[in-house]
């Protein structure tokens, strides 16, 4: 059994075939997912997990360069968002890009992502964008 904390085997497969530049989305319970795109549902209930729990399991164990998230999430999105990126600068020791844009910018992005990593989370426009970095 692995003894980090990413311990979904679907979530640890997709982190290990990421390349430079891959995007993953860590989206809400209602994100539509394009047709093609690989879903990893991991939704329970209302809630459960909550886009922050998805983020910090995936911290220990991805590198990112860069982070998106749409222009129309409410303040508390965006607080949570930022304070998830400083977490994980402070962690892997690199700087991470912060992009905003339109929900449905990130909706049309969503169709070239490698995965969408759907959460309990009810939150309106509680979605990333994470972008693969390297580890040098």
């Amino acid at each position: 059994m692995k003894r980090t904390a990413l311990l979904n085997r679907h979530l640890s497969e997709l982190v290990a075939s990421l390349g430079h530049m891959d995007e993953i989305i860590v989206a809400d319970a209602g994100l539509p997912a394009p047709h093609g795109v690989r879903v990893i549902d991991l939704a329970v209930s209302e809630g459960v997990p909550g886009v922050e729990d998805v983020l910090r399991a995936l911290r220990g164990e991805l590198i990112i360069e860069s982070a998106m998230w749409a222009e129309e999430a409410p303040d508390t999105v965006s607080a949570l968002m930022r304070k998830e990126i400083e977490l994980w600068s402070a962690q892997t020791g690199n700087s991470v890009a912060v992009l905003r844009f339109s929900h449905e910018e990130l909706k049309r992005r969503s169709g070239h992502a490698r995965a969408i990593v759907r959460t309990g989370e009810f939150t309106p426009y509680a979605n990333i964008i994470l972008t693969s970095g390297v580890a040098f």
